[in-house]
């Protein structure tokens, strides 16, 4: 698979203070990554710096093979790379059905957020998108329901709805399940997941529940100190001695290798 995104020598530094080092990689198009650390490892940093809310102290970044370092994040959106928020970054008082309208609208008009409120929503073209969107990830039954009453399984699904907007080739995820009851975890993971796939969306996820990185990652990349210290397969990144003591905890080797083994069984 041909990368759709690459990442050289990238580091980020607040004053004396080193945020991220050296951080070199691919992402093929198509793949599903998992990222994880602990906090302060350099994980958001890592995320805020390719979707633009964050500017490069060194380094590159190319998405399709174009270098989109130090872009502004609504130019980077534009190029293609979208993002959600640990927060679900939704209107509480809108409805379901008015946030994603509202979304649309945003994209469409490539406008500033108050020319946008005053260009109509319900043009046939986004409300064909809105729709289609609200199929995809089973919104239907709330559309008219205001976002501050949602669940909150309902409510990340509706954040990532609206991420979507414009078909983003990347997408990044901070948190998907953060907020979510065990029991909800696995369903509303599975629901983004397969939206995603439909939509053959890259996407790249930061997430601190090692059992949703080993059924929903194809690839693990685990960060410490602002670096990279494990980068490949979950059955492997997750079973890394440093990756166990760091940031799984002390579980003896082999332990975590056996949960993802058991999960990705589960999954196929």
């Amino acid at each position: 698979m041909s990368a759709i995104l690459s990442v050289r020598g990238l580091e980020k530094t607040f004053g004396s203070v080193v945020a991220a080092r050296d951080i070199t990689l691919d992402v093929p198009r198509q793949q599903s990554i998992g990222i994880i650390g602990a906090n302060g490892a350099g994980k958001t940093t890592f995320v805020n710096m390719i979707t633009g809310y964050l500017r490069p102290s060194k380094g590159s970044i190319l998405f399709e093979d174009r270098d989109i370092t130090g872009l502004p994040s609504r130019a980077i959106t534009r190029l293609g790379i979208a993002r959600s928020f640990q927060v679900a970054q939704v209107f509480p008082s809108l409805t379901v059905d008015e946030n994603v309208a509202a979304a649309v609208a945003v994209a469409r008009t490539r406008a500033s957020l108050l020319m946008s409120a005053i260009t109509p929503l319900a043009s046939a073209p986004a409300t064909a998108e809105a729709e289609e969107l609200m199929t995809l990830f089973q919104l239907g039954d709330y559309r008219n329901a205001r976002a501050a009453t949602l669940p909150q399984g309902v409510r990340k699904l509706l954040d990532i709805a609206m991420a979507l907007v414009g078909a983003p080739r990347v997408l990044l995820l901070d948190e998907p399940t953060s907020g979510i009851s065990i029991e909800e975890k696995f369903a509303v993971m599975e629901l983004i997941m397969t939206a995603l796939a439909s939509r053959r969306t890259t996407v790249l996820f930061v997430e601190h529940d090692m059992e949703i990185v080993a059924r929903y990652a194809e690839r693990v990349l685990a960060f410490h100190d602002g670096t990279v210290i494990a980068d490949g397969p979950p059955t492997q990144a997750l079973a890394d001695p440093t990756v166990q003591t760091l940031i799984c905890g002390t579980a003896p080797l082999g332990v975590a290798a056996g949960e993802v083994l058991h999960a990705q069984g589960l999954r196929s």
